[in-house]
């Protein structure tokens, strides 16, 4: 079975009500079996004119758990947590590759 990525782009303009969410959404991540593999660090554009401030990058066991994470009552209240403290804050779920290259 693939796994499910969350890919996400944001700008936080307010990092203390920030830290409430982050606080609280690895919790409900590890409970749907994830896991981030980026968070914030080091990045710059290498093509195109996509410029996001913060990137992270989530691995849940498959696409239905990562669905089943966002949708999920637990994520629903820390979703709230984040109101005001970011311009923007994309996240697209995307299936792995599971295929020969």
């Amino acid at each position: 079975m693939a796994h499910g990525y969350l890919l996400v782009t944001m700008n936080v303009t307010d990092p203390e009500r920030y830290k409430q969410y982050m606080a609280e959404a690895p919790k409900a991540v590890k409970a749907y079996g994830g896991e981030y593999l980026v968070r914030g660090g080091r990045h710059e554009t290498l093509e195109g004119d996509w410029a996001p401030h913060r990137v992270a990058v989530l691995r849940f066991p498959s696409y239905e758990k990562a669905k089943a994470f966002y949708d999920d009552a637990q994520y629903t209240r820390i979703r709230e947590l984040r109101k005001g403290a970011t311009e923007y804050f994309h996240m697209v779920l995307v299936e792995g590759f599971e295929g020969v290259v």
